[in-house]
């Protein structure tokens, strides 16, 4: 077909003002390319496709360890979540161009914070979306243990209109006036507090740097050492990172301090809890129960646990609401902006570049 040429007002139109799939493509090629390796909701996704080039894995599952490593160096950035390893050999594979992790999760023991620093990635995590579904969990998980739900429900169930309960039968225990100790006193363990104070609960807390006198009596709290928490009180509540020192900081001595009318709750990492030992009191009756969401064996409960009625389980649900998942979503693309685009916002840095 012999060419024709355009009329000089068409022509100049389309030199003047780009297409809007020409738009797209220049808007496309200038984003920031995002590999987002977990699965979440779709609400997440949409609000991160509005300012980064997204690839996210197929619905239903995460990307595998290999697939990260075959991808990873076309990205400008990486978003993780608590129970993908992010290690030395992943990192590396983002090469030159990869600039950050940013994690969905206030945890980051999950990343090589090191390979991290040493290559100049930044590393952002999303504290504050996780406070109160975690907060309001660990109070769930302090109800159940306390007034026996979940072995309760498990007896109506089986027994239907059969069972009956005599009237000293599986007492509960009140929390009004019980002593709450709170190791780890960060926004979540402020945030349990406040709730744990609705209740009536006197409330004690361990922190490594003391909060003031004012702010003590502003949140009426009382400041006790970790062995003072475990043996004095009657629900123990850990909220701490995982690190060397905190790793078995619920160890057996501290355990067997305990009051046998005593409950532990676990909300912070598997590893802060000698699980071996905790099944071993829990089995002998030593302690009253415990509520764990978080398990020492990369979250597989100790075996021992599953036929325990005095322990009330979850798999690791923290954050697990609509809520949450959308708070940290934004979060998350908040860090990423903020980092990205320079936009004013406070980007929550682990690792700075």
């Amino acid at each position: 077909m012999e060419f024709q040429p355009l009329p000089h007002f068409y022509l100049l139109t389309t030199l003047i003002i780009p297409s809007l799939s020409t738009k797209r493509k220049i808007m496309e090629n200038t984003r920031p390319r995002l590999l987002v390796a977990f699965d979440t909701i779709e609400e997440a996704y949409d609000l991160l496709e509005e300012h980064f080039e997204v690839v996210r894995p197929p619905k239903g599952r995460d990307f595998s360890k290999a697939e990260l490593l075959a991808m990873l160096g076309d990205f400008d950035a990486l978003a993780s979540v608590f129970d993908i390893p992010i290690d030395r050999e992943i990192i590396e594979a983002g090469g030159s161009k990869l600039k950050i992790i940013s994690n969905y999760a206030v945890g980051y023991n999950n990343i090589d914070l090191e390979t991290a620093q040493r290559l100049g990635i930044a590393v952002t995590n999303t504290p504050q979306s996780v406070v109160l579904p975690t907060a309001e969990l660990t109070l769930a998980l302090l109800l159940a243990v306390s007034r026996r739900v979940a072995e309760l429900d498990g007896a109506m169930r089986q027994q239907q209109d059969k069972l009956h309960l005599s009237r000293i039968d599986n007492l509960g225990v009140d929390l009004a006036g019980k002593k709450m100790g709170i190791i780890g006193f960060g926004n979540i363990g402020k945030a349990v507090a406040q709730r744990a104070k609705a209740f009536g609960m006197e409330l004690w807390y361990n922190k490594r740097n003391r909060l003031s006198i004012e702010e003590e009596k502003a949140l009426d709290l009382h400041f006790a050492s970790v062995d003072e928490i475990f043996s004095d009180c009657e629900v123990v509540s850990l909220h701490t990172p995982l690190t060397k020192e905190t790793k078995h900081l619920a160890c057996r001595k501290q355990l067997e301090r305990m009051k046998p009318n005593a409950i532990l709750l676990n909300l912070a990492r598997g590893p802060v809890v000698d699980e071996e030992a905790l099944a071993d009191l829990l089995e002998k009756g030593v302690i009253r129960g415990a509520g764990l969401d978080v398990f020492e064996n990369n979250d597989k409960p100790n075996p021992r646990l599953y036929s325990l009625s005095n322990v009330v389980m979850t798999p690791h649900v923290g954050t697990q609401t609509y809520d949450a998942r959308m708070r940290m979503a934004e979060e998350l693309c908040n860090n990423l902006t903020g980092f990205f685009f320079h936009q004013g916002k406070e980007v929550s840095f682990v690792v700075r570049p």
